[in-house]
């Protein structure tokens, strides 16, 4: 499998640390408010990767992480009357009905929150300190950019040009302007937690760090994030890991492209800021993890009500492929193939291969897509009633198998309700006339559907489960 490489800008076949093990890190939301559809983009593209590993057999062990302390979480407490914690609890609870909406909140992911980490920040600033790559301010503790080496390789920027940059912020407390917060002073009202050098809290860019070094061992195989985050986030995560521990802080650097709304950048001055919940109020946040696995997660993708249109009805297409297939299933017979019934599963083999060299060429999950389209093209021309079951269960177990890679299809046929009625005056009339076995096997098909019928002195009732 080949990954594209951030650090060295460059497609390279990925080897992880442990032969049968993949660690991997993902920059996870500050949660101060509900997350946007920007931010669900490397959770979508980063969880599909995740979801490829164990398809091939990996033990994946998958971190996205909580900062739940923060100058824009203490912000919203102040603005909202109440505590830092409880706003980070409030989003907290929201990103993870959001992620369930995506098909992302799984019991395997760990989910650190960076305030259960306090300690071994304070540990890890002290090591930076012994170094002599970091140093006390009167209580905020600044890591020394002149220390580092190899600043700037992730981004590829120098810190020549940073320092005469004119966006570089002026701080007298500074030895570099370059130099950056690893531990704050505490200002009155202010959550904090004591430390050796008095009352504070963490800066942004240690949690991470920690976060992945208590987690995942020094070096981890893939990090990954927003390409915004390249610099100076995960710049200053790696010098300062990397000071520390004198390791590789990562192998492989991941970064997504990003999302435009209408062809333009989204920022709420302009009304076109959309947070995931509010696409779930006019579509089915799997439209919305579709969407975003429809374009090569490095490039740009814009979004637009028109895209989203087209991507609802693919993936009905989709369903409809899976659902005629279910149909089949349940009205065909096994019998020997004839040769030309053996060319099928060949051609399903083809499709497979096909989504797994996308797959293995960077996570090229639009073309992974276009595999699934050829499977449910395949059978929506060549099956029928008379096809052998066995072609029929191969297919559907590849269609099935595939899509649980990418996160979609998972749901089951919803019937309507004009159905239920019309297989429930079907059985009924069986009971009449005393046809049991059929009148049983309605109400068995009816309960695989997630439909329960009770018979009842005021005749039958159903309900959904």
């Amino acid at each position: 499998m080949k990954l594209y490489n951030t650090l060295t800008r460059k497609k390279e076949e990925f080897k992880p640390i442990k032969e049968k093990e993949v660690t991997m890190y993902v920059c996870g939301p500050t949660v101060y408010d509900y997350i946007h559809v920007g931010n669900a983009r490397p959770m979508v593209v980063f969880d599909t990767l995740r979801r490829y590993f164990i398809f091939k057999g990996y033990d994946v062990k998958y971190v996205v992480n909580f900062t739940d302390i923060d100058d824009k979480i203490i912000n919203r407490a102040n603005e909202e009357g109440t505590t830092a914690k409880e706003i980070a609890e409030k989003y907290i609870e929201a990103f993870i009905e959001d992620a369930k909406g995506l098909n992302l909140y799984e019991e395997k992911t760990i989910h650190p929150r960076a305030t259960d980490f306090i300690q071994s920040m304070v540990d890890f600033i002290e090591g930076l300190i012994d170094k002599g790559a970091a140093y006390n301010v009167d209580g905020n503790v600044y890591f020394n950019i002149n220390s580092a080496k190899d600043y700037g390789k992730l981004s590829k920027k120098s810190i020549d040009d940073l320092i005469s940059g004119a966006r570089v912020n002026i701080n007298e407390e500074k030895r570099n302007p370059m130099d950056f917060a690893l531990w704050k002073k505490a200002k009155e009202g202010e959550p904090y937690w004591d430390s050796p050098w008095g009352k504070g809290r963490p800066g942004w860019h240690i949690e991470c760090s920690v976060m992945a070094k208590s987690l995942l061992g020094e070096t981890i195989d893939i990090h990954a994030g927003g390409e915004d985050l390249q610099f100076p986030h995960h710049e200053n995560e790696i010098v300062q890991s990397e000071t520390l521990t004198e390791k590789p802080f990562a192998n492989y650097w991941l970064h997504n492209g990003m999302l435009t709304i209408d062809n333009q950048k989204m920022s709420k001055s302009l009304g076109n800021f959309f947070t995931v919940r509010d696409i779930a109020k006019e579509y089915d946040l799997e439209v919305l993890r579709f969407f975003l696995l429809s374009a090569h997660y490095r490039n740009p993708i814009n979004f637009s009500r028109d895209v989203m249109e087209q991507l609802k009805n693919g993936l009905e297409r989709l369903y409809n492929g899976k659902y005629n297939l279910e149909y089949l299933l349940n009205r065909t017979e096994d019998r020997k193939l004839a040769e030309d019934e053996k060319e099928f599963l060949k051609k399903i083999d083809e499709y497979k291969d096909d989504f797994i060299r996308s797959m293995e060429d960077d996570i090229n999950t639009a073309d992974a897509i276009a595999s699934l389209f050829d499977i449910v093209k395949l059978a929506n021309t060549n099956f029928n009633e008379q096809t052998p079951k066995f072609v029929i269960q191969y297919t559907y177990d590849n269609l099935i198998g595939l899509s649980k890679i990418l996160g979609i299809l998972s749901k089951e046929e919803e019937m309507l309700e004009e159905e239920i009625l019309g297989l429930i005056e079907e059985r009924t009339q069986a009971r009449k006339e005393k046809n049991y076995q059929l009148a049983d096997q309605i109400r068995e098909e009816l309960k695989k559907k997630g439909i329960i019928l009770e018979d009842t002195q005021e005749g039958v009732k159903w309900k959904r489960i």
